[in-house]
């Protein structure tokens, strides 16, 4: 485990049928644990938190080994500094917003920090929550608040086993730039379990993606969602472009945004001028032409060089080098030939504004000035 790194596994470990073999290393930020049902991605988490132990292997985090069995070292639960946040809150009914918040201090065995509780409550949006029971909370308040205790006990790591998918769209789309804030304001390596692409798009710079208890693939986010051997099973492939916010667009009502690949419209982004976002474009949402179109509703046309041509099921996809950044385009067999498409060849992709779907923009990290 070298200073760049805030967690490594290399864990196996069978449960009757089922055989996990999995080996990453991550650094700070958040990593997402990326797969279907039944990948293993639940089953790696009780390894890393000390809820299950693994019958070969090895788990450092934050600079100390939880776990080698090989040198007959298991750290137990309440002595990793690990916090966890479960897909349902798991708060105590009968206590307050503040008492439970308090539990996590309890559990960490630390004194009250006034400073502390007040950043955590004020970074989670739930200081005008502390009297009230679970009972009264929406979804997206009580993860707030579970995330909060779980913050509070000061933990080397945080570990988040689908935190949203007990929660509506509306719900989630609350809980989002919370999680966000707590990614790039906390300081706090997190391990994001998720099955939902857009949800990983969204936060995640590392992904390891798990399929059938193995690593299938692990490494930054923008490199994972591009590849089609990966994402079929999960979703559509896709770019993941980091921008700037410049401001509103006079003349559409739109939100121009700049970036390595150029600028482009998108729909209602109400983030202020020097915010630095990411934003997710599906490959099916990516329109290729030879040269750029006239009398078309598609606002956003970026210039680029064909990168890549590779089969994916009954299509094909193209990615498309603009100025260093990678757009991901699928096509036809037939539109390809027909554009005589190949590696070097200049083009235009065309992305309809309206595809640009706000919820899907991120915010990469806080606001800058321009």
């Amino acid at each position: 485990m070298t200073g760049d790194e805030a967690i490594a596994v290399d864990v196996s470990l069978r449960r009757r049928d089922f055989t996990l073999e999995a080996a990453f290393t991550a650094g700070p930020g958040l990593t997402a644990l990326f797969g279907r049902s039944g990948s293993g991605k639940t089953t790696l988490i009780d390894l890393i938190a000390g809820l299950a132990r693994p019958d070969r292997g090895r788990i450092a985090a934050g600079g100390q080994v939880l776990v080698d069995t090989a040198a007959r070292v298991f750290r137990p639960p309440h002595r990793r500094r690990i916090g966890v946040v479960f897909q349902d809150a798991r708060l105590f009914p009968h206590l307050s917003v503040r008492q439970n918040l308090a539990y996590g201090r309890v559990l960490g065995r630390l004194a009250h920090d006034p400073r502390e509780f007040s950043a955590v409550t004020g970074m989670l949006g739930i200081a005008a929550l502390l009297d009230r029971r679970p009972a009264g909370l929406s979804g997206g308040e009580r993860q707030r608040v579970a995330i909060g205790r779980a913050l509070l006990a000061r933990p080397r790591l945080l570990l988040m086993d689908e935190p949203l998918a007990a929660l509506d769209d509306a719900r989630k789309a609350e809980i989002l730039p919370y999680i966000e804030r707590l990614r790039d304001e906390a300081g706090v390596p997190i391990v994001y379990v998720s099955h939902a692409v857009a949800e990983v798009a969204r936060l995640a710079g590392t992904i390891v993606v798990l399929e059938a208890g193995r690593v299938a693939a692990a490494g930054p986010a923008e490199t994972i969602l591009r590849r089609a051997d990966l994402i079929p099973v999960h979703g559509e492939p896709g770019a993941l472009l980091t921008m700037t916010v410049e401001g509103p667009d006079g003349v559409s009502g739109l939100t121009r945004l700049a970036g390595r690949a150029g600028r482009l419209l998108v729909p209602d982004l109400d983030r202020p001028p020097g915010t630095v976002v990411r934003v997710r474009i599906p490959a099916r949402d990516v329109l290729v032409a030879l040269e750029t179109p006239r009398g078309l509703s598609a606002r956003n046309v970026l210039a680029g060089r064909v990168a890549t041509i590779q089969a994916a099921g009954s299509g094909v996809l193209v990615e498309i080098d603009c100025h260093g950044a990678i757009l991901t385009a699928r096509l036809t067999e037939a539109a390809v030939r027909d554009l005589a498409l190949a590696p070097g060849r200049e083009v235009v992709a065309v992305i309809k504004s309206a595809a640009l779907d706000p919820a899907g923009v991120g915010m990469e990290r806080p606001a800058i000035a321009i």
